[in-house]
């Protein structure tokens, strides 16, 4: 019986589950929000501190300070730290901005025609041109400049109200060339307990050709005009010709993706994480420029990441995200306004969560919301009632059958044989040790009932009054039905 309840059991929660609609975890094709709120604007300056001993004419020591722009690009954030990671270009300066600044005091203070640039030149003057020449690095114990070079590096995250002064940022590991990969640190460490958002880090690039893909990234620093910049791409087959990275190909043959790629590159989209189309996670970072826009993989940059000993992460902050994005994207709009506004609670100012915040709170409700759907009446083409009442019928043919096999098998046999009373005199009566045995037939064989002629009864002898058997003398309770004798 327990098995057949079980067994009926089973095949009714089977018939409850199917009858349910599956709930969607996954987010839909195309999808960029997991990324768009890690992506920052970053900005790298050489800052030169310079200090020019005249000897020509008087003593003089002339002090100068510049700062030099070198790099402008975009960066994701990939643990809640504020660990970025982009490319080498934007972190460390290819030229000797040494030679930039001696070229610049030297005209500004002497008067003289010099390139600003970072070669080294000669003037015709004999005299300047030792100075000049001796101001030059690398630094030695007769040099008339003294030149201290920093860089500064500055993340500008994508937050509402925007910051004006950003975080400081500095290189910890970066890869050899200008488009290598390259692993930035806050220089002071992030306060708060929940840190930054993230962006989650793919496992590989897709193999195929013409996949599609999205790129994130700021064109300038963010402010109330200057919003994240997604485009579309595909990739292309294999690696560039003449230089690294994957290149970028529409497979419609409609739009020239590497010259569109490489014009944002030069706009600021440079280091800018590539979002596969299947699960929004970065599978790469654009490099190139010009006419060449191209894509180093995420394993070269998960690579620079183990180089510098730093693991990506996320947070607290992403976690709440992508629960409410969830919700979002399946168009439960009720359930994920909480969500967003959880978000906003550990992230004040997220750009991305405050925008789907207010599209969900507008759709709250209406006729888009799923969630109004299944707490209204079934819409039309919702699975019927029937699979439920089979269901529950179901039970209950397994219960009632159940019942009934086990009232079977507890229901008690028919004594085919029935107690006589023993006449006086028998050979089985033996006073007060009298016994009655009663026996079960199995083949449930009727035997006939004979009568009992009683003549003469012994005045001593005494009979049970409930049943008519006889009892001994010591008796004080019938020896079949266990009727007590004195009443």
């Amino acid at each position: 019986m327990a098995r057949l309840t079980a067994l009926a059991g089973g095949v009714a929660a089977a018939i409850v589950l199917l009858a349910m609609p599956a709930v969607a975890h996954e987010h839909p094709s195309g999808i960029t929000d997991l990324v768009t709120p890690a992506v920052v604007r970053l900005e790298a300056v050489s800052h030169v501190e310079i200090t020019l001993l005249d000897h020509v004419g008087e003593l003089k020591h002339v002090e100068r300070s510049y700062d030099i722009p070198f790099g402008a690009g975009t960066g994701t954030v990939v643990s809640p730290d504020g660990t970025i990671v982009s490319l080498r270009r934007l972190a460390v300066n290819p030229d000797d901005v040494a030679v930039y600044a001696a070229n610049k005091i030297f005209a500004e203070h002497h008067k003289v025609k010099i390139p600003v640039d970072y070669k080294k030149h000669k003037l015709p003057d004999d005299l300047l041109n030792r100075h000049l020449q001796e101001c030059y690095p690398p630094k030695t114990s007769t040099a008339t400049c003294i030149i201290d070079v920093t860089t500064e590096i500055t993340a500008f995250p994508n937050v509402s109200p925007a910051s004006a002064e950003g975080f400081k940022v500095k290189c910890v590991k970066a890869g050899p060339d200008p488009d290598s990969p390259a692993v930035l640190v806050p220089v002071t460490p992030m306060t708060g307990s929940v840190g930054m958002p993230t962006a989650p880090l793919a496992d590989k690039v897709p193999e195929n050709t013409g996949a599609p893909t999205n790129v994130a990234g700021f064109l300038g620093r963010p402010g109330p005009n200057v919003h994240h910049t997604v485009e579309i791409a595909h990739l292309g087959k294999g690696g560039a010709a003449g230089g690294a990275g994957r290149p970028f190909s529409d497979p419609e043959n409609k739009v020239d993706e590497p010259v569109k790629l490489g014009g944002l590159a030069d706009k600021g989209l440079i280091g800018a994480p590539i979002i596969g189309d299947k699960d929004g996670h970065v599978i790469g970072l654009l490099v190139g420029g010009g006419k060449q826009g191209r894509m180093i993989g995420i394993r070269e940059v998960t690579g620079i990441l183990a180089e510098a000993k730093v693991a990506p992460r996320r947070g607290a902050i992403d976690t709440a995200f992508e629960a409410a994005l969830t919700r979002y994207h399946t168009r439960y709009y009720t359930e994920a306004a909480p969500g967003f506004q959880r978000v906003l609670e550990l992230y004040p100012g997220n750009v991305v969560a405050s925008g789907l915040l207010k599209t969900s709170l507008a759709k709250r409700g209406g006729p888009e919301d799923q969630g109004t759907k299944q707490a209204g009446s079934p819409p039309s083409g919702s699975m019927p009632l029937w699979p439920f009442i089979v269901a529950a019928a179901a039970l209950c043919i397994a219960a009632g059958g159940g019942a009934y096999l086990l009232w079977r098998r507890r229901a008690p046999d028919k004594a085919t044989e029935l107690p006589q009373p023993v006449a006086a005199g028998s050979p089985l009566d033996d006073g007060a040790n009298q016994t009655v045995v009663v026996r079960r037939s199995q083949s449930f064989q009727v035997v006939p009932q004979q009568q009992q002629v009683m003549t003469a009864p012994d005045p001593a002898v005494k009979y049970c009054t409930s049943c008519g058997m006889r009892l001994g003398p010591a008796h004080r309770f019938c020896g079949y039905c266990g009727h007590p004798i004195e009443t």
